[in-house]
């Protein structure tokens, strides 16, 4: 499967270079900007994913990730118990489907 994902990132990659979406982006030219993230991550993925963020395709999971940090933000940040009880469960709901949404990619990757 991991070979599935990698063909698939190449296709999306080569379309979007046929369909010219790489041409004058910012910084073209220049070194990748450096990511400690990325460290625990393959570097073709990490590139993928990097890639496909900068061009606004983020996948499914960091979309539900940066929702559950908002989620977790406004959460803290609620004084009203009732509010923050409706935020809990907004949270577990989004924590949900992100967890959903990262075994599905670990299933894919396999």
């Amino acid at each position: 499967m991991v070979r599935s994902w990698h063909r698939l990132t190449e296709h999306q990659i080569r379309k979007a270079e046929l369909e010219g979406q790489f041409r004058d982006l910012p910084g073209a030219g220049k070194p990748l900007p450096a990511h400690p993230e990325e460290a625990l991550v393959d570097t073709g993925t990490a590139v993928g994913h990097r890639i496909m963020a900068e061009a606004g395709a983020l996948p499914e999971e960091i979309k539900l990730k940066k929702a559950v940090d908002a989620a977790k933000a406004a959460w803290q940040a609620a004084e009203d118990p009732a509010e923050k009880a409706r935020l809990m469960a907004v949270l577990a709901e989004l924590q949900m489907k992100y967890e959903i949404a990262r075994e599905a990619r670990r299933k894919f990757l396999r």
